[in-house]
């Protein structure tokens, strides 16, 4: 599937480190790690309210 063919459109890619965040909670809850699984909710929020996420706080 090519960036064009994408739901999100060419430039509306979703956020690699929000996808990052998001598998490492669900490693951490299938490991009922759920410290980790919080503190990966918690970084996976203060990343979507940073400049640094690419899907612009919606990753």
């Amino acid at each position: 599937m090519s960036a064009a063919d994408s739901p999100h459109g060419e430039r509306d890619q979703p956020c690699s480190a929000c996808e990052s965040w998001r598998l490492a909670e669900a490693v951490a809850n299938g490991q009922q790690d759920y410290s980790t699984a919080a503190d990966c909710r918690v970084l996976l929020k203060r990343h979507r309210e940073s400049a640094e996420c690419r899907a612009g706080g919606e990753g």
